[in-house]
């Protein structure tokens, strides 16, 4: 049943650069049918939240450069509930925005928040663990983090360390948490049993998100508080945001909540998560056809072939032979042949160098 207290952020704001060439600056993979599908990772996303969270209490957050997609790909949202940024920040700045609109529409809410580049394959269990983590958050001043047990030692991920039981079942506090350990520490991080992987969900209540929150942007929520003097209205916090939020620091909400904060838990899921941010989980994610290929959408031979992931255009036909552990992609004028391991940071590294050498357009 849909309780009135519960709220989702949907994060749709980041360029999608980690699967680029296919996810470009001016439609990243949030607003991409990436699987041929029918519906967007966006959408996707949408229709898992809004299958028990009431729709008029889902936000999105984005940048204005994306409000029109988002406004094409859900119609049905109502147009205040996409938060449009007007500059580029990092997560935590969305969730401050988001926390503020929300305590005015419902002081005790629960808030959960989601990445808009994630597949859940148990819609069933994603939701139980979702509705049990509001519950815990309720009455709490805590943060809640969802961590799923590691299939593999994967560096491209982030890991939480498992401390005592709390007195809910399932729920521990956090011990530690690491961003990307090389593989000999994911290694270590798998066979202890001690570390999860971090799904990027991330839930609490709005009053104890709002303190958290003061703790580490004080001089652009000292602003807000000096406005609540005066009766609060949307007009008067969009033209807050159009003012203030250059301001902010370009913080995630890993490092700059989670990680500063002694309240967190983590609840043990088992939902069947895969991160869809970047070509190597993708990959790892995927069923393999012959050679433990994965091809995505697309019309290939693979020729002596194994271990790759490969995305073309619908139009195109790709005759692939001897590549073993690779990415194929392309789309538009770009066309991208990598190595699969450890692919995020030479894919960073390939877009800084087009974007010197050959300008925005490639990017």
């Amino acid at each position: 049943m849909e309780n009135n207290n519960n709220f989702c952020l949907i994060l749709a704001g980041g360029k999608g650069r980690r699967l680029w060439p296919c996810s470009r600056e001016d439609c990243p993979k949030q607003f991409l049918d990436f699987f041929s599908t029918g519906r967007t990772l966006l959408q996707q996303t949408y229709d898992r939240m809004s299958a028990f969270i009431p729709k008029e209490h889902i936000y999105i957050s984005t940048n204005r450069l994306y409000t029109r997609l988002v406004e094409e790909q859900l119609p049905e949202l109502p147009r205040l509930n996409i938060l449009s940024e007007p500059i580029f920040r990092n997560t935590a700045p969305s969730l401050a925005w988001a926390t503020h609109r929300i305590m005015h529409i419902e002081p005790e809410a629960r808030l959960v928040v989601v990445p808009s580049d994630q597949a859940v394959f148990k819609e069933d269990e994603f939701r139980n663990n979702v509705l049990d983590g509001l519950e815990f958050v309720a009455g709490r001043g805590c943060l809640l983090t969802m961590g799923v047990k590691p299939t593999r030692p994967e560096p491209g991920y982030g890991y939480i360390q498992i401390g005592d039981a709390a007195e809910c079942p399932g729920v521990f506090k956090v011990k530690s948490f690491t961003e990307k350990p090389d593989r000999e520490f994911a290694k270590m991080f798998m066979q202890s049993g001690e570390f999860y992987w971090n799904t990027g969900l991330f839930l609490a209540n709005v009053s104890y998100l709002r303190e958290a929150l003061a703790k580490i942007f004080p001089p652009v929520l000292r602003n807000f508080k000096d406005e609540e003097g005066k009766p609060y209205s949307i007009d008067a916090e969009l033209q807050f945001i159009k003012d203030n939020f250059p301001a902010y620091p370009n913080l995630s909400i890993d490092y700059g909540i989670l990680d500063k904060n002694e309240n967190v838990y983590v609840m043990k899921c088992d939902f069947g998560w895969a991160d869809l941010g970047m070509w190597h989980s993708i990959y790892e994610s995927m069923s393999k056809g012959d050679g433990d290929n994965v091809v995505i959408g697309s019309r290939v031979i693979a020729d002596d072939s194994r271990n790759n992931i490969i995305k073309l255009p619908d139009d195109h036909l790709g005759i692939i032979n001897g590549l073993d552990g690779y990415i194929v992609a392309e789309k538009g004028n770009v066309l991208l042949i990598c190595k699969k391991e450890d692919s995020s940071a030479l894919i960073r590294k390939y877009v800084n160098e087009v974007q010197v050498k050959y300008g925005e357009e490639f990017i």
